[in-house]
C-alpha cells in the first residue's frame, strides 16, 4: 500500500497524451499508423478507379509524416516507396516531371536527415530524463508500505511539468522515540525549490535519530534554513511544516505544526480537523523565541491521519471557491487508505480543472493498536 502515486485523470491525461510533441513520451498509435495508412489509401483509391487520378501529390506528405514517429531507416524505406509508386503502371498515377521528381527526392532525403537528428535528440532526452528522475527520487524516495506500526500512502504532483519533485516534501522514518513523519512546503515551487527540499529532508532524517522531542526536531529544521539563507546572498528561505510522532504501540500521536495546515483525523466515517496550535515556519529563526506547541491525540483502531499541502487546500474552482476537502473526503473514502489519495486527487481535478501548485497528500494509518489488541487476546 505504501507508495507515491502520480495519478493524472481528466485534463492531465489529455496533457500526457500530447507530451510526445515535447519528446516526453512515445507518439500515439494514430501518428505511427498515419504514414502507412495514407500510403494504403492512395494505392487502394487509384486501383479502384477506372481512370487516372491526380492524387499522387498526397504521397509527398508520407516522408515528413514518418519523421514524427519513425527512425531514419524506416523513413528512408517509406520515401523510396513513394518515389517507386509513381513508376507502377497499375496505379495509373500521373508521373511527375523531372523537377517534381527531384522535389520528391529532396523531401525524402531531408526527411531521413530530420529523422536521424530527432532519433539522436530523443536518445539524449531519455538519458537526461533518466538521470533527472534518479536524482529527484533520491531526494524524495517512494514511501515504504509500512514504517513500524504505521502504514503509509503518499501522492506527489509537482506543478512544473516533467518534474517529480517541487516545493513540497514528506517523509516517514523510524526513530528510537517512535515513528516520525514530516510534511512541508518550501518557498517557491518547481526545480528552483529542490535544493531547499533536499536540505530540509536531510536535516529531518538526521534529527529524528538523536532529538528526543518534536520541538527539537522543528528547531533543527529551522536552524538548517537559517544557515542556508545566510550562505546565499539576499536569500530568504522559509518553509511551513508539520511534524508527527507515533508512540511505539501507535495508540497515540504527537503533532507539531510550523505554519502548516493541520491534518484531518478520519474516524468512524467523519473527518475532523485537529486543533493544532501553529508555530512559526522554518527559516525565520524564531524557533527559540516562539516554540511550537505540541498536541497529543489518542488513536483508535481504524483511525487515519490525512495530511495535505496548500496545493490541495487552497485550490480553487472557476468561481474562486476553495476545494472543500474536509466536506468531501469521507464521501471519497472507500475504507482503503491505499486508494484514498487517488480518489481525492481525481475529485480535486474535477473540482478545480487545472492544478497550478505543487499538490501533496499523505495518509498515515496506524494499526499497531489493533495488532496489540489481537495479541493480548491470545
Amino acid at each position: 500500500m505504501g507508495r507515491v502515486t502520480a495519478v493524472r485523470p481528466g485534463r492531465d491525461q489529455d496533457r500526457d497524451r500530447r507530451s510526445w510533441l515535447r519528446g516526453a513520451a512515445p507518439p500515439p498509435l494514430w501518428v505511427r499508423v498515419l504514414p502507412v495508412a495514407l500510403l494504403g489509401v492512395v494505392c487502394a483509391t487509384t486501383l479502384a478507379s477506372s481512370e487516372p487520378l491526380d492524387i499522387g501529390f498526397l504521397l509527398g506528405a508520407i516522408p515528413p509524416l514518418a519523421v514524427l514517429s519513425y527512425g531514419p531507416a524506416a523513413t528512408a524505406i517509406l520515401g523510396g516507396l513513394v518515389i517507386g509508386l509513381f513508376h507502377v503502371p497499375a496505379l495509373q498515377l500521373n508521373r511527375p516531371g523531372n523537377s517534381d521528381l527531384l522535389t520528391l527526392v529532396f523531401v525524402a532525403v531531408l526527411s531521413v536527415f530530420v529523422a536521424f537528428v530527432r532519433s539522436h535528440r530523443d536518445a539524449q532526452l531519455v538519458t537526461v530524463r533518466t538521470v533527472a528522475e534518479a536524482a529527484q527520487r533520491a531526494v524524495v524516495p517512494p514511501l515504504p508500505e509500512r514504517v513500524g506500526p504505521v502504514r503509509c500512502t503518499g501522492l506527489y504532483r509537482a506543478a512544473q511539468r516533467g518534474t517529480l519533485v517541487g516545493g513540497d516534501f514528506f517523509d516517514v522514518r523510524e526513530s528510537p522515540y517512535g515513528v516520525r513523519a514530516v510534511m512541508g512546503d518550501v518557498q517557491g515551487h518547481g526545480l528552483s525549490a529542490v535544493a531547499t527540499v533536499a536540505s530540509l529532508l536531510g536535516a529531518f532524517r538526521e534529527s529524528v535519530l538523536d532529538q528526543r522531542d518534536l520541538e527539537s526536531v522543528a528547531s533543527r529544521l529551522d536552524r538548517r534554513l537559517v544557515v542556508d539563507s545566510a550562505a546565499v546572498e539576499h536569500a530568504e528561505l522559509f518553509a511551513t511544516g508539520m511534524l508527527l510522532e507515533f508512540s511505539a504501540d501507535a495508540r497515540a500521536v504527537r503533532i507539531v505544526a510550523c505554519g502548516h495546515p493541520p491534518p484531518l483525523l478520519i474516524r468512524d466515517g467523519h473527518a475532523t480537523e485537529l486543533a493544532v496550535a501553529s508555530g512559526m515556519p522554518f527559516g525565520l529563526g524564531l524557533g527559540d523565541a516562539s516554540p511550537a506547541e505540541e498536541l497529543s491525540v489518542e488513536l483508535r483502531p481504524g483511525d487515519r491521519l490525512f495530511l495535505a499541502s496548500d496545493g490541495v487546500l487552497e485550490a480553487r474552482d472557476e468561481s474562486g471557491a476553495f476545494y472543500p476537502l474536509a466536506d468531501r473526503i469521507t464521501a471519497l473514502d472507500d475504507g482503503d487508505p491505499a486508494t484514498l489519495t487517488e480518489h481525492v486527487w481525481a475529485d480535486l481535478v474535477r473540482y478545480c480543472g487545472v492544478i497550478r501548485d505543487d499538490a501533496t497528500m499523505l495518509v498515515l494509518a496506524p494499526d499497531g493498536a489493533d495488532r496489540v489488541d489481537r495479541t493480548d487476546r491470545h
